[in-house]
C-alpha cells in the first residue's frame, strides 16, 4: 500500500512536469505510469483477492510468477530426469524416433543404478541376433469368427472430442502407415478416424456410436458402425487410469456438430457419461453384453477396458466365465497412472491400482482359473519405451498401448493444457486456428516413425535376453532392487499363481478371501 502511494505520487509528479514543459519522452512516461496507477486504483477497490488489496501491481507478480513457473521448471530447472509426468529424456527419446534421428546416449546413464525401485532386463549369454522384425499377437478365442492380428504396440484410447481433428486424422494415418491398431476412445468413430488406420472402437458408459435417445444401447446403431471394414475389435470401458469410477460432462458449449454427429447426441446440449454401464449390472451380464456385442459385429474380437479396483469384482467376472462359458477375447489393463485430458487430483493421485499391480493380479486371476490360454492380455498406462513394452510383457501383457508417447509423436511439449482447449500444439484442443499447426501429413510420418523405432528397439532387447519374441518373456527376466544391496527376479517379488490353482486349492493362495468373496451373480462382496 505504502508502495503503491509513493508511486502515484511519483506519476502525479511526471505528470506536472509534463504539462508544464510538453516534453515528448515525459509524456510517453506518464502514459504508461498513469495506466498503472488507474490499475492500481482498481486493485484497492476490487474484494476478490486480499493480496491485490494490500499489494497494488506489486500482488500481480506472483499470479504472473505462477503462471510461468511450470515453463520455467520445465526448461531452465529441472535435470533431465526430474520432471513429471514425463521427463526430458522420456520426451526426448520419443521425439528423436518420431523423426528418426539417432537415440543414442553419450557417456553413461543418467540414472542411479542403487535407487530402489530400479529395474533392470538380464541379457543373455546366448543373447540372439536381432531380426528388425514386426512383432504381433493373434487375439481371438473360439467363438471369434474374424481374429486380428494385432501390433504389440498400439495408440491407447483417445476421444475425438479430447484430441482435435487433425490430431485424431495424423494418427489414424500413422496407423495405417505402421501397421498398428488406433483406438477410438469412448467418443466413438468420427470420420478423422477412417484414413486407412485399424481401429479398436471402444464403447464406454455413455454407448457414443451406438447410443439410444434415452442414453442406453442401440443395437442396431452398434451393428451399422461394428460393420465398418476398419473395425478390427470391440472394446467395452468398464474404467479407465487416472479417473476410474468416475462420469463425465461434456458441457453443451464443446458439444460441436462434428462432435454431436460422431457421438450421437444433440448438438449444444450438455452430455453425461455416467460412471456405470446401463447394458448390464452384474458379471454374467456383462459375459452376455459380450456375447451380444461378438453376435452383433459379425464375430469380431470382443474385449473390455479396466483399471483394477475391488479384487473380487475381476474374480467375480472370472467366475462369470466359468459359470456361463463365455470368455471376452481379451482384457485391457489400464494403469491408474495412465493419463487423460483432466482427472480430479484425488482420483489422479490415490485411487486405482497402478499398472504393473493391475498386470500381476489379472494375470493371477486367469491363470488361477485356467482362463489365460483362451484370453489375451493387453497393457496401458505410461508406457513410452521399448524396456517399458518389454517389462510389462515379461509381468504377464501380450501387448501394449500408449497415449501420451504418441501425444510426443505428434509434438506434444507437456505444457499441461490439455483441459484448457488452449493446447498450444494443436493436439488437445477444437480451436480450429489452433490446430491449424498441426500438419497432418508431417505428424503422421513420426507417429508411424515413433512405432517403426520403438518395435525395432524391442526387438533388439528382447534378443539381448535370448528371446525371439516378447511373448518368450518371464517375471524371472526382469529384476527389481529392493534396497541399495538387495535385488531379486520379478517372480521373487510378486506372488504368482500356477495354473488352476484358484480351482484346485483357492484357500492355498493370497487371493483366498477376495475369491471367497467374488460371485458370478453380483459385484458385491459376499
Amino acid at each position: 500500500m505504502r508502495f503503491f502511494i509513493l508511486f502515484a505520487a511519483v506519476t502525479l509528479f511526471f505528470a506536472s512536469i509534463q504539462f508544464a514543459y510538453l516534453t515528448p519522452y515525459l509524456y510517453i512516461g506518464t502514459v504508461i505510469f498513469g495506466t498503472l496507477v488507474l490499475y492500481g486504483i482498481f486493485d484497492l477497490i476490487q474484494r476478490s483477492h486480499a493480496l491485490w488489496r494490500n499489494y497494488p501491481i506489486v500482488g500481480r507478480m506472483r499470479w504472473l510468477l505462477e503462471f510461468v513457473r511450470p515453463y520455467l521448471r520445465q526448461y531452465l530447472v529441472e535435470s533431465d530426469t526430474d520432471g513429471m509426468p514425463y521427463n526430458r529424456e522420456q520426451r526426448s527419446l520419443v521425439y528423436r524416433r518420431a523423426k528418426n534421428v539417432i537415440s543414442v546416449e553419450p557417456f553413461g546413464s543418467h540414472i542411479n543404478f542403487d535407487e530402489e525401485r530400479y529395474e533392470w532386463l538380464n541379457h543373455s549369454i546366448a543373447a540372439r541376433h536381432a531380426e528388425h522384425k514386426d512383432l504381433r499377437v493373434n487375439v481371438g478365442g473360439a467363438d471369434c469368427k474374424q481374429p486380428y492380428s494385432a501390433s504389440v504396440f498400439n495408440v491407447s484410447a483417445m476421444s475425438f472430442g479430447a484430441l482435435g481433428a487433425h490430431a485424431i486424422e495424423a494418427l489414424n494415418r500413422g496407423a495405417a502407415t505402421g501397421g498398428f491398431y488406433h483406438d477410438t476412445g469412448e467418443g466413438a468413430i468420427s470420420p478423422y478416424h477412417l484414413h486407412g488406420g485399424d481401429l479398436v472402437w471402444e464403447i464406454g458408459t455413455g454407448y457414443f456410436g451406438c447410443r439410444a435417445s434415452d442414453g442406453g444401447f442401440d443395437a442396431e446403431k452398434f451393428r451399422d458402425n461394428a460393420a465398418r471394414d476398419s473395425v478390427k475389435m470391440i472394446e467395452i470401458k468398464l474404467s479407465q487410469g487416472a479417473k476410474p469410477g468416475h462420469g463425465g460432462v461434456l458441457p453443451g458449449a464443446k458439444v460441436t456438430r462434428e462432435i454431436a454427429l460422431a457421438r450421437g447426441i444433440a448438438e449444444g446440449v450438455t452430455c453425461e457419461s455416467p460412471p456405470s454401464h446401463r447394458a448390464f449390472s452384474t458379471p454374467i451380464g456383462l459375459m452376455e453384453y459380450i456375447a451380444q456385442l461378438r453376435e452383433l459385429s459379425g464375430g469380431k474380437p470382443v474385449g473390455f477396458k479396466l483399471c483394477i479396483g475391488h479384487r473380487w469384482e475381476f474374480l467375480a467376472i472370472t467366475k462369470a466365465m466359468l459359470e456361463t462359458g463365455i470368455r471376452p477375447d481379451f482384457i485391457v489393463i489400464d494403469g491408474a497412472e495412465g493419463g487423460t485430458g483432466a482427472a480430479p487430483v484425488e482420483f489422479q493421485d490415490h485411487i486405482g491400482v497402478p499398472l504393473r499391480e493391475g498386470i500381476v493380479f489379472a494375470r493371477n486371476a486367469l491363470v488361477g482359473t485356467g482362463l489365460k490360454d483362451d484370453i489375451r492380455l493387453g497393457a496401458s498406462g505410461k508406457l513410452i519405451s521399448a524396456f517399458g513394452l518389454a517389462s510389462s510383457m515379461a509381468m504377464g501383457a501380450d501387448w501394449c498401448n500408449a497415449g501420451r508417447g504418441f501425444m510426443f509423436a505428434l509434438g506434444c511439449v507437456q505444457s499441461l493444457n490439455c483441459h484448457t482447449n488452449h493446447c498450444p500444439t494443436g493436439i488437445a484442443t477444437q480451436d480450429k486456428l489452433m490446430q491449424r499447426g498441426l500438419v497432418v501429413g508431417d505428424k503422421a510420418k513420426r507417429v508411424a516413425n515413433y512405432h517403426k523405432n520403438t518395435i525395432r528397439a524391442l526387438g533388439e532387447v528382447v534378443a539381448a535376453a535370448g528371446c525371439n519374441h516378447p511373448s518368450e518373456l518371464k517375471p524371472c527376466h526382469l529384476y527389481h532392487r529392493i534396497s541399495a544391496t538387495e535385488a531379486r527376479p520379478a517372480n521373487e517379488v510378486y506372488n504368482y499363481l500356477k495354473k488352476g490353482s484358484l480351482l484346485n486349492d483357492p484357500d492355498g493362495t493370497y487371493l483366498a478371501s477376495s475369491w471367497a468373496s467374488a460371485s458370478a451373480e453380483t459385484f458385491v462382496s459376499q
